[in-house]
Protein backbone atom coordinates (compact mmCIF):
# COMPACT_ATOMS: atom_id res chain seq x y z
CA UNK A 1 0.00 0.00 0.00
CA UNK A 2 2.71 2.49 1.31
CA UNK A 3 4.66 1.27 -2.29
CA UNK A 4 1.30 2.96 -4.38
CA UNK A 5 1.08 6.03 -2.00
CA UNK A 6 4.96 7.25 -2.99
CA UNK A 7 4.89 6.07 -6.79
CA UNK A 8 1.67 8.74 -6.69
CA UNK A 9 3.78 11.17 -4.87
CA UNK A 10 6.84 10.51 -6.99
CA UNK A 11 4.51 11.16 -10.28
CA UNK A 12 2.96 14.00 -9.07
CA UNK A 13 7.05 15.61 -8.29
CA UNK A 14 7.63 14.80 -11.80
CA UNK A 15 4.27 16.72 -13.09
CA UNK A 16 5.66 19.56 -11.06
CA UNK A 17 9.20 19.53 -12.08
CA UNK A 18 8.84 19.14 -15.46
CA UNK A 19 6.10 22.45 -15.67
CA UNK A 20 8.58 24.33 -13.44
CA UNK A 21 11.32 23.21 -16.07
CA UNK A 22 9.41 24.63 -19.17
CA UNK A 23 8.11 27.38 -17.21
CA UNK A 24 12.02 28.56 -16.80
CA UNK A 25 12.59 27.74 -20.15
CA UNK A 26 10.20 30.17 -21.40
CA UNK A 27 11.54 32.86 -19.49
CA UNK A 28 15.12 32.18 -21.05
CA UNK A 29 13.96 32.25 -24.53
CA UNK A 30 11.90 35.45 -23.79
CA UNK A 31 12.67 37.77 -27.01
CA UNK A 32 13.31 40.69 -24.93
CA UNK A 33 17.05 38.69 -23.93
CA UNK A 34 17.51 38.53 -27.87
CA UNK A 35 16.20 41.50 -29.42
CA UNK A 36 16.52 44.38 -26.68
CA UNK A 37 18.96 42.96 -24.50
CA UNK A 38 21.12 41.77 -27.98
CA UNK A 39 22.37 38.32 -26.16
CA UNK A 40 23.25 36.32 -29.16
CA UNK A 41 20.05 34.14 -30.84
CA UNK A 42 22.55 31.18 -30.50
CA UNK A 43 22.74 27.63 -28.84
CA UNK A 44 25.10 28.75 -26.92
CA UNK A 45 23.12 31.88 -25.97
CA UNK A 46 20.37 30.11 -25.20
CA UNK A 47 22.32 27.46 -23.44
CA UNK A 48 23.53 30.86 -21.16
CA UNK A 49 20.79 32.15 -20.37
CA UNK A 50 18.92 28.59 -19.10
CA UNK A 51 21.66 28.39 -16.67
CA UNK A 52 21.15 31.84 -15.63
CA UNK A 53 17.37 31.20 -14.72
CA UNK A 54 17.88 27.75 -13.56
CA UNK A 55 20.63 29.27 -11.12
CA UNK A 56 18.35 32.04 -9.59
CA UNK A 57 15.74 29.26 -9.03
CA UNK A 58 18.10 26.59 -7.53
CA UNK A 59 19.29 29.00 -5.38
CA UNK A 60 16.44 29.92 -4.23
CA UNK A 61 14.75 26.23 -4.26
CA UNK A 62 18.08 25.26 -2.11
CA UNK A 63 17.33 28.17 0.70
CA UNK A 64 14.16 26.65 1.33
CA UNK A 65 13.02 23.90 3.93
CA UNK A 66 12.17 20.78 2.63
CA UNK A 67 11.17 19.85 -0.07
CA UNK A 68 13.25 22.75 -1.68
CA UNK A 69 16.58 21.32 -2.22
CA UNK A 70 15.22 17.91 -3.03
CA UNK A 71 12.82 19.72 -6.02
CA UNK A 72 15.76 21.80 -6.86
CA UNK A 73 18.27 18.48 -7.28
CA UNK A 74 14.88 17.29 -9.40
CA UNK A 75 15.57 20.29 -11.61
CA UNK A 76 18.82 20.05 -12.36
CA UNK A 77 18.50 16.04 -13.24
CA UNK A 78 16.00 17.15 -15.51
CA UNK A 79 17.43 19.43 -17.29
CA UNK A 80 20.89 17.86 -17.69
CA UNK A 81 18.69 15.15 -19.45
CA UNK A 82 17.70 17.89 -21.64
CA UNK A 83 20.90 18.61 -22.32
CA UNK A 84 21.56 15.36 -23.26
CA UNK A 85 18.39 14.79 -25.62
CA UNK A 86 19.34 17.89 -27.01
CA UNK A 87 22.95 16.61 -27.72
CA UNK A 88 20.95 13.36 -29.24
CA UNK A 89 18.78 15.34 -31.62
CA UNK A 90 21.81 17.52 -32.98
CA UNK A 91 23.31 13.77 -34.08
CA UNK A 92 25.83 14.12 -31.21
CA UNK A 93 26.99 10.07 -30.75
CA UNK A 94 27.05 7.72 -28.16
CA UNK A 95 30.55 8.49 -27.40
CA UNK A 96 30.71 11.74 -27.74
CA UNK A 97 27.99 12.41 -25.12
CA UNK A 98 30.04 12.06 -21.94
CA UNK A 99 32.48 13.97 -23.02
CA UNK A 100 30.44 16.97 -24.34
CA UNK A 101 28.26 16.42 -21.23
CA UNK A 102 31.36 16.87 -18.66
CA UNK A 103 32.17 19.90 -20.66
CA UNK A 104 28.37 21.45 -19.86
CA UNK A 105 28.50 20.19 -16.71
CA UNK A 106 31.72 21.86 -16.15
CA UNK A 107 30.49 25.26 -17.58
CA UNK A 108 27.13 25.40 -15.69
CA UNK A 109 28.21 24.58 -12.36
CA UNK A 110 30.90 27.03 -12.92
CA UNK A 111 28.62 29.69 -13.85
CA UNK A 112 26.13 28.78 -11.08
CA UNK A 113 28.95 29.14 -9.06
CA UNK A 114 29.20 32.70 -10.36
CA UNK A 115 26.58 34.15 -10.60
CA UNK A 116 25.65 32.84 -6.55
CA UNK A 117 28.69 34.61 -5.03
CA UNK A 118 27.68 37.70 -6.79
CA UNK A 119 24.32 37.80 -5.27
CA UNK A 120 25.43 36.31 -2.23
CA UNK A 121 28.11 39.11 -1.60
CA UNK A 122 26.11 41.44 -3.02
CA UNK A 123 28.29 42.31 -5.46
CA UNK A 124 26.94 44.40 -8.56
CA UNK A 125 30.26 45.07 -9.94
CA UNK A 126 31.39 41.11 -9.90
CA UNK A 127 27.69 40.17 -11.07
CA UNK A 128 27.96 42.13 -14.07
CA UNK A 129 31.12 40.89 -15.54
CA UNK A 130 30.12 37.40 -14.89
CA UNK A 131 27.18 38.27 -17.18
CA UNK A 132 28.78 40.13 -19.71
CA UNK A 133 31.40 37.14 -20.49
CA UNK A 134 29.12 34.55 -20.21
CA UNK A 135 26.01 35.76 -21.86
CA UNK A 136 27.76 37.52 -24.98
CA UNK A 137 30.89 35.29 -25.27
CA UNK A 138 32.85 36.69 -28.11
CA UNK A 139 30.23 39.04 -28.87
CA UNK A 140 29.99 42.54 -29.42
CA UNK A 141 28.00 43.87 -26.00
CA UNK A 142 26.94 47.06 -24.79
CA UNK A 143 27.55 48.34 -21.34
CA UNK A 144 24.01 49.63 -21.38
CA UNK A 145 22.29 45.88 -22.29
CA UNK A 146 24.97 43.86 -19.59
CA UNK A 147 23.34 46.71 -17.11
CA UNK A 148 19.90 45.77 -18.01
CA UNK A 149 20.90 41.95 -17.27
CA UNK A 150 22.31 42.91 -13.94
CA UNK A 151 19.66 44.97 -12.66
CA UNK A 152 17.29 42.06 -13.89
CA UNK A 153 19.50 39.69 -12.38
CA UNK A 154 19.36 41.50 -8.94
CA UNK A 155 15.47 42.04 -9.03
CA UNK A 156 14.94 38.40 -10.49
CA UNK A 157 16.97 37.05 -7.07
CA UNK A 158 14.95 39.67 -4.69
CA UNK A 159 11.56 38.06 -6.10
CA UNK A 160 11.98 34.68 -6.25
CA UNK A 161 13.95 35.40 -2.69
CA UNK A 162 9.86 36.50 -1.40
CA UNK A 163 8.54 33.23 -3.08
CA UNK A 164 6.84 30.16 -1.45
CA UNK A 165 6.94 26.95 -2.10
CA UNK A 166 3.32 27.16 -3.66
CA UNK A 167 5.14 29.74 -6.69
CA UNK A 168 6.86 27.13 -7.68
CA UNK A 169 4.49 24.01 -7.50
CA UNK A 170 2.17 26.33 -9.21
CA UNK A 171 5.29 26.41 -11.67
CA UNK A 172 4.63 30.15 -11.60
CA UNK A 173 8.71 31.72 -10.53
CA UNK A 174 8.31 35.14 -10.31
CA UNK A 175 11.38 37.13 -12.12
CA UNK A 176 11.97 40.03 -12.85
CA UNK A 177 9.19 41.38 -15.39
CA UNK A 178 10.70 44.32 -16.90
CA UNK A 179 13.93 45.09 -19.08
CA UNK A 180 13.38 48.47 -20.87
Amino acid sequence: MAFFGLFGRRRKNREVIERLYTAIVEQSRATVFYETIGIPDTLEGRFELLTLHMTLVTRRLKAMASPGPDISQDLVDLTFAQFEAALREMGVGDISIPKRMKVMASAYLGRASAYDEALRLGDRGLLSDSLGRNLYGTAPKAPEAVEKMTDYVIHSASALAKATLEDFFAANPPFFAEIE
